[in-house]
């Protein structure tokens, strides 16, 4: 009688242990509204498919940072993905390779193809995306769109001008460590350091002014091809105030 009581025990436990466990599996896999929350039971992050734009110097690098810390995305820019492509020897790699040695910029269509391969790897497809600067015209937009790819949340970080110009004029680099800094936000305390700082050739007034005409020319006909998931968030306040919007809007929209 023991030995049976012991079996009956046994199967009960082993029934409720496979009960939790596909209970447990269903609410990691829980779709709200198109997005998953993630990965284990003691991660509640959001899973969520990220494109992000913003002017030269309207923070966007530090946003993303921070986006990844937060939610745990892939963060990706096409240099990157095109650098890699070319060093794995991926078949649109080698096309890229072959532009690129010849001196000519990659068409779209082999750019194209480099990101729907890296957004299609399993660390994007268990983690999300966050998708840096790209696309940068409605043509990659469109392409994007034909071959599949698709994001939950367009975030534009919105900088006046006049703002974006004089923190792109006030930089300067250390030449001996690489630090940036900034004449008037974050200027060096050390005098030696201050004196051998240089300026980049293309952070003068005329040429940033430049860079952002051909910017804004391009990204109002990208934000047009996703106005149904397009959040512009103020970026001419502290980065903390501007990650906790993002954080929050980002959220909003994946559990929609």
């Amino acid at each position: 009688n023991t030995a049976a009581i012991m079996k009956s025990t046994v199967a009960l436990l082993l029934l409720v242990l496979a009960q939790s466990t596909t209970a447990f599996t269903t609410f990691q896999q829980q779709r709200v509204g198109g997005s998953v929350w993630s990965t284990g039971p003691s991660d509640s992050r959001l899973f969520a498919n990220i494109i992000i734009a913003g002017a030269p110097a309207s923070g966007k690098g530090t946003q993303c940072e921070v986006i990844k810390s937060e939610l745990g995305v892939v963060h990706l820019s096409t240099g990157d993905m095109l650098r890699a492509a070319v060093a794995a020897e991926t078949e649109v790699g080698k096309k890229a390779k072959d532009f690129m040695d010849s001196g000519k910029l990659v068409p779209d269509e082999v750019i194209i193809g480099i990101v729907k391969d890296r957004l299609g790897e399993s660390d994007c497809k268990e983690n999300g995306w966050l998708l840096d600067g790209f696309p940068r015209t409605e043509a990659q937009a469109k392409a994007l769109e034909d071959v599949g790819v698709s994001a939950d949340c367009f975030l534009f970080l919105d900088v006046p001008d006049s703002v974006l110009v004089e923190r792109v004029v006030g930089r300067r680099t250390d030449p001996v460590t690489g630090k940036i800094y900034h004449m008037t936000f974050s200027p060096p305390e050390d005098e030696e350091v201050l004196n051998r700082l240089e300026q980049r050739s293309d952070d003068t007034e005329e040429k940033v002014k430049v860079r952002l005409e051909q910017f804004h020319a391009n990204v109002d006909a990208v934000k047009d091809s996703y106005t149904d998931i397009m959040v512009s968030v103020d970026g001419n306040r502290a980065p903390s105030e501007v990650t906790s919007e993002i954080i929050e809007t980002i959220n909003k929209m994946t559990s929609e």
